[in-house]
């Protein structure tokens, strides 16, 4: 079937596509995470703390439609991906969903009976979905970087030789805490914009201002260890980006500081590390000058360069494998076929606006800031 795309266009598009996701679901559900886990820190008072649930009450569930089409994208777009990864990291992902589960038992429990000892059990759950999901996505994306232990055999069959505790490396552990970092920034910029001035607000400004500054201090020694340890990988030899899927059929060499390749070939690549330092620096000027718009816009940019740096860095590799380069899945061997991400491609240009355009209405009709006030006139609110 003649397609007016060629398969390695489509690759391409769906790449910047899963990329383009993976931002989403941190522009939105990483700024619920961040609120989660700065609840039991910048609200004191049970009413302190029913503000700041509310501030992302209405919408949280909403932002984990994000979450379900990223991974519904890779499922789709990326077998082999989706095989491996869901396969290898299953205890990871059972952590993960195991804490996102605790979000919404917590929202529904919370406030069902007046007990301070019930309600701050729950919040404690609110803060475990928020922190343990930010740091567990961090360090995911640090072994991605390093390469997962996995291989295939001559049929394709993958064996995965890690487990949960060998997730945890310093490299990952600093990809988790900058993630945390990220996150919270983010939770708490969005805090500014959506608390009512008070001590609340001036809480989430000091512990964001904390988590601008670890972001920046951590991104810079993500970038010193991608360049001077003992990671990256490089694709030797020509290369098929038109051919059929089949990891096997690439040659790939282990090479330390290869995942600066990218950025000497192409310059303007440096862009994204560039907006994730910026947008750190812009955020916490907004901390200090009190400035919602300049707070969240700067932890927004920054969240948007620190993903777009990971991605860029690793094109074309999506996974690659640390004890078999050779199975290592790449935008041009790990893929569906040409007409399937035609189809999909199509299905996305008909539904993926009417999601945006459904989400900005919402965000505009609840607009507005949330007050202790508002939880005494109002009992639709948590």
């Amino acid at each position: 079937m003649d397609l007016p795309i060629d398969f390695a266009t489509l690759r391409l598009i769906w790449w910047a596509l899963l990329g383009v996701l993976l931002i989403g679901f941190s522009l939105t559900d990483g700024f619920d995470l961040g609120v989660g886990a700065l609840l039991p820190f910048v609200a004191k008072t049970d009413e302190e703390r029913r503000m700041v649930i509310n501030t992302v009450g209405a919408t949280w569930e909403g932002n984990q439609v994000w979450f379900i089409l990223g991974g519904g994208a890779i499922f789709a777009a990326w077998p082999f991906v989706y095989a491996v990864s869901f396969s290898g990291f299953y205890l990871a992902m059972f952590l993960v969903l195991s804490a996102l589960i605790l979000r919404p038992v917590s929202f529904k429990y919370r406030s069902k009976r007046p007990s301070p000892k019930w309600r701050s059990f729950w919040d404690w759950c609110l803060f475990i979905g928020g922190f343990v999901p930010a740091l567990v996505f961090g360090v995911a994306v640090g072994n991605v970087l390093l390469g997962a232990p996995f291989r295939l055999d001559s049929d394709l069959r993958s064996f995965y030789d890690g487990n949960l505790l060998g997730l945890f490396t310093p490299f990952s552990l600093i990809a988790g805490l900058l993630s945390v970092a990220m996150l919270v920034l983010h939770g708490a910029a969005w805090l500014s914009v959506k608390a009512e001035q008070g001590p609340v607000l001036e809480r989430a400004r000091l512990y964001g201002t904390i988590a601008g500054l670890l972001a920046l201090v951590l991104f810079a020694a993500g970038g010193l260890y991608m360049a001077f340890g003992n990671v990256g990988y490089r694709i030797v030899g020509d290369l098929d980006i038109q051919g059929f899927s089949n990891p096997l059929r690439t040659t790939v060499e282990a090479a330390p500081g290869a995942w600066l390749d990218n950025y000497k070939v192409y310059p303007w690549m440096m862009i994204a590390p560039t907006l994730g330092f910026v947008g750190a620096v812009v955020g916490l000027s907004g901390m200090w000058l009190r400035s919602a718009p300049l707070a969240f816009g700067g932890s927004s940019i920054s969240t948007v360069g620190i993903i777009s740096t990971v991605g860029l860095s690793m094109f074309p590799f999506i996974l690659p494998s640390s004890i078999d380069p050779q199975s290592s899945l790449t935008v041009w061997n790990a893929s569906s076929s040409h007409v399937t991400l035609f189809i999909m491609l199509i299905c996305t240009l008909v539904f993926l606006p009417i999601v945006l355009a459904y989400t900005s209405w919402v965000y505009k009709v609840l607009w507005g800031r949330t007050s202790v006030a508002a939880l005494k006139t109002n009992p639709d609110l948590y």
